[in-house]
């Protein structure tokens, strides 16, 4: 890779970030495409966010993607945001225009919708309810792109029944207690876990996988393990499951788009690369 003062650069910011894979997947974009440009990783520390992101206004970088625990300052500074990422609360990628304005969106729920597509081929999530655990900022950008996919029902389902009718009263879905999931399952066409549990081979969730239609399709959004405690459930009673890893890469194609004006190349398996990297 050669730098040059023409090179077009982008980036991720975390704390922490030494585990992000996105200057992995970028990067091998970026050398397929021929494009001269580099994505790299940053780090700031709490309270210092703000001052980073203002200081890049103008376009000296294209852009950032941005993970926890920054999402939500990243929407509160910027001067336009999309549908995405204003009913997620949460940006994860912020675009610095050259006319110093900051454009914040969500891909995140890009992601998820990108991940059911290609390995749940069929899946439409304007076909029947869709039920998304969890009442975090994940839970929240799931449920937000469900809504503006088309989907007919969007059930949030959370330990604490106050915090999913929050989501559910913002964005026009219902809110069930985890005592009462086995309900929020009935006929339902995908299941989105979109809690931690699971996550590094921490127990997973426990509900009734059963209780769902046989042909709904089961998604973690847990990368590591690529197969989780739930979705292992899921296979078990011979439900359709989708992994996160293919929710990262889904969500990094369009902020990779945003950064350097095309589609990344297909021709580079980026998934292949994600799971040497992680050890999978």
């Amino acid at each position: 890779m050669s730098i040059t003062g023409a090179t077009r650069v982008a980036g991720v910011v975390g704390l922490p970030i030494t585990h992000s894979m996105s200057p992995i997947l970028h990067n091998a974009w970026l050398a397929a495409a021929g494009i001269d440009g580099i994505y790299a990783p940053f780090s700031t520390q709490p309270g210092r966010f703000r001052a980073f992101a203002e200081s890049l206004r103008g376009g000296s970088v294209a852009g950032l993607n941005v993970t926890l625990p920054f999402k939500g300052e990243a929407l509160a500074l910027a001067d336009e945001a999309t549908f995405r990422a204003s009913a997620a609360q949460a940006a994860n990628v912020l675009v610095f225009r050259e006319d110093g304005s900051i454009l914040a969106d969500n891909t995140d729920g890009l992601g998820m919708l990108a991940a059911l597509a290609e390995q749940a081929p069929g899946f439409d999530p304007a076909g029947g309810p869709v039920v998304v655990l969890g009442a975090g900022g994940a839970a929240r950008g799931a449920v937000a792109a469900f809504v503006e996919a088309g989907g007919p029902e969007v059930r949030i389902v959370n330990r604490t029944l106050a915090r999913a009718q929050e989501i559910a009263d913002g964005l026009g879905a219902r809110a069930f207690p985890l005592s009462d999931v086995a309900a929020a399952f009935d006929g339902a066409v995908a299941v989105v876990n979109a809690t931690s549990a699971g996550l590094s081979g921490s127990a997973g969730l426990e509900v009734p996988i059963e209780a769902t239609p046989a042909g709904a399709v089961v998604m973690d959004m847990v990368y590591k393990p690529l197969k989780t405690p739930f979705l292992a459930q899921a296979q078990a009673h011979g439900r359709r499951t989708v992994d996160g890893l293919a929710m990262l890469i889904g969500q990094a194609i369009p902020s990779f788009e945003y950064f350097f004006g095309q589609t990344p190349p297909k021709s580079v398996d980026v998934r292949r690369l994600a799971i040497e990297a992680l050890g999978l």
